[in-house]
């Protein structure tokens, strides 16, 4: 530990790091990297290069990589350098611990044996999409990544399509294409939406459209890099009782009355309250 920098009192320290840009990193951060006894990183490489870049020197220090496939493995080493009374910083590969990353389970072990857990909060590239998206941002829910099968994938949004406020994902440009494209079909393709890709960074980019739009938009120019996915809440106020109608009779004759609601619902944008109950009155009409 550099003898210059205030020890800092044992516990383990989460700190956010940068999303692209280097220098989106606090103070406090540069601060607990500089003074922690014990680093830890889903990315040492990564964690490397951001200290040689704001000059923050490793010395002597351990430096262990902690990630998800050697978590069960590291973690007990992580947990006796707590234990001894050190102070242990643990960074994610990009922007903010135990947001989609492997830190959850060791936060949760150093709480669970009683040691001090505490966070230098920073970049988050969900809420840096939210404020460039465009869409609503009083409420917002935060699904990180879908799974990757269409069945799946469908099936987990029908369970998000109800939700009022805004959607957030994470996706990969390999899958984004037909993610949107399921996205489309399960909560309507004239849903908005928006694209962010490489924030931050040099080749940031934010699209904007509906679900149909972005769709074809990714088809006919894939784009790459890191990408947040945010779909706009579904619009319920312009569903008619005639299409409500239709499309649960149609789900009736297949199905039973709560899974006709909630087709109506990814069909429509409906309000489920409204679907459910429409649903419960045609069935017991028959």
């Amino acid at each position: 530990m550099n003898p210059d920098v205030e020890k800092l009192p044992g516990g383990l320290y989460l700190v956010s790091v940068p999303i692209g840009t280097a220098r989106d990193i606090t103070l406090r951060a540069l601060d607990i990297l500089a003074s922690a006894e014990v680093l830890a990183a889903e990315d040492t490489r990564s964690l490397r290069r951001l200290m040689e870049i704001h000059g923050i020197a490793l010395g002597d220090r351990p430096l262990l990589a902690y990630h998800d496939h050697n978590g069960a493995r590291v973690r007990p080493r992580i947990l006796a350098e707590l234990e001894a009374g050190r102070s242990v910083a643990y960074a994610s590969e990009a922007g903010t611990p135990l947001v989609a990353d492997p830190g959850f389970t060791l936060a949760r072990a150093a709480r669970d044996a009683g040691h001090g857990v505490t966070a230098a909060p920073g970049a988050v590239a969900a809420v840096v999409a939210l404020t460039l998206s465009g869409l609503p941002s009083d409420r917002f829910l935060f699904a990180g990544f879908l799974p990757n099968a269409s069945g799946k994938r469908k099936t987990a949004m029908q369970g998000l399509a109800a939700v009022p406020a805004t959607l957030i994902f994470y996706e990969s440009p390999k899958r984004v294409a037909a993610m949107l494209r399921d996205a489309a079909e399960v909560l309507g393709a004239e849903r908005p939406a928006a694209l962010c890709r490489e924030l931050t960074k040099r080749f940031e980019e934010v699209r904007r459209g509906t679900l149909a739009e972005l769709a074809a938009g990714c088809e006919a120019d894939a784009p790459r890099g890191e990408i947040v996915v945010l779909i706009g809440e579904g619009d319920s106020s312009n569903v008619s009782l005639a299409d409500l109608d239709t499309v649960l009779r149609e789900a009736l004759d297949s199905m039973s009355v709560r899974d006709a609601a909630d087709h109506a619902v990814a069909t429509l944008g409906a309000k489920r309250r409204d679907a459910y109950q429409r649903a419960l009155d045609m069935d017991r009409g028959k």
